[in-house]
């Protein structure tokens, strides 16, 4: 059994030089697999004698027996090695600066939306929420109006399926409809903002079918004319970062509210720029009034022991004026170019001036 010991000799030789698991694994098929040289050396032992064929066996066994330790002993080594490798060819230097990343924008219609509510509420205003689907109650009657104005039509507001007691269901066409569910369940005083989507058939450059509102109301007994101009006039000039804006308010007509008025803001626009704070020209903003007595009688409010303000404002226009965006339909298209240009960075404050300009976009 020379022969074995040399051929042993030689293979063990061949797993030690093996520098790569595929290198073993073929050493370990030459020497073991179904054609391998100790697996057709084995079949000669059906030609041995009984006792020949014991001894001849126990050889082979035993040398199957070192190759197979030697070849399990070889791979774990170059496993370890080849893990070794890979952790020194894939270190990472952590004394090196970290990889940048994109930057997330917040929208400039949320950041207006924080800004409003972050006024309003230094002001004791809190913040109510209602249904986007509303009942033609809440949404039409309860606020004064006629069973024939423009607004019911088909043209203005979008009607759901569905009917309760002859009413159809619509999409709110203004988030008026939680004051009246503010005063259906809070006794006065009573003083929220109320900003939420209102939805309206309408869609050009400064219209959409969706769009955003903050609405204002205050109920109790002693608010009158003199603390709506008061409030707004604070607003607007908290709100556009200047020490004074121009205001002026027309009388106008809402069913809710009487009297009722349009806000108007000074400006100037010269050589295709618009300016806030300045100038001798006007830009209407909101609407506003001392709330109707229909609208508190139907919330079961005494009009001749209660009365308060009202206003609505539009949070989209606000964004648009403020950081000089020209198309409100941009608001909802998801370009991140877009985004990019006029979002915010977390924690982001917009600068003051003496003037706010409104020709370009707002980099940030």
């Amino acid at each position: 059994m020379s022969e074995l010991d040399t051929l042993q000799t030689q293979l063990l030789q061949q797993i030690e030089n093996a520098s790569t698991l595929a290198d073993l694994d073929s050493v370990r098929v030459s020497a073991l697999g179904k054609k391998g040289i100790i697996t057709e050396k084995m079949k000669s032992l059906g030609a041995m004698a009984p006792e020949e064929r014991k001894a001849a066996g126990q050889q082979f066994n035993a040398v199957k027996n070192a190759l197979a330790e030697a070849i399990e002993t070889k791979k774990q080594q170059l496993e370890e090695a080849e893990i070794n490798a890979r952790l020194a060819r894939e270190a990472v230097d952590i004394t090196l600066p970290a990889r940048p990343e994109k930057q997330g924008r917040i929208h400039p219609l949320y950041q207006t939306y924080d800004e409003v509510v972050a006024i309003f509420g230094q002001m004791g205003f809190e913040v109510a929420e209602g249904p986007d689907i509303e009942d033609d109650f809440h949404n039409f009657t309860a606020l004064n109006t006629p069973k024939n104005h423009p607004a019911r039509q088909m043209q203005d507001t979008f009607y759901l399926n569905g009917e309760e007691n002859g009413e159809k269901f619509i999409v709110r066409t203004q988030t008026s409809a939680v004051q009246i569910r503010t005063m259906e369940k809070q006794t006065p005083p009573v003083r929220v903002i109320v900003p939420g989507r209102t939805y309206r058939c309408d869609y050009d450059a400064t219209h959409a079918p969706m769009f955003h509102q903050v609405e204002g109301l205050i109920v109790d007994k002693e608010t009158n004319m003199a603390h709506l101009k008061g409030c707004l006039t604070e607003f607007v000039k908290t709100f556009f970062e200047l020490d004074d804006v121009p205001v002026r308010f027309r009388p106008s007509f809402f069913p809710f509210t009487e009297p009722s008025a349009e806000m108007d803001i000074g400006c100037s626009r010269t050589g295709g720029e618009l300016k806030i704070g300045v100038g001798n020209d006007w830009l209407e903003i909101l609407g506003c009034g001392m709330v109707h007595p229909n609208v508190l009688k139907a919330c079961h409010i005494d009009p001749d022991v209660y009365q308060g303000f009202a206003f609505g404002i539009g949070l989209d226009r606000l964004a648009m004026l403020k950081y000089a965006i020209p198309d409100l339909r941009m608001f909802f298209e998801s370009d991140m170019r877009w985004i990019k240009h006029y979002g915010f960075v977390a924690l982001d404050i917009p600068s003051t001036g003496s003037g706010l300009s409104m020709t370009g976009g707002n980099k940030r």
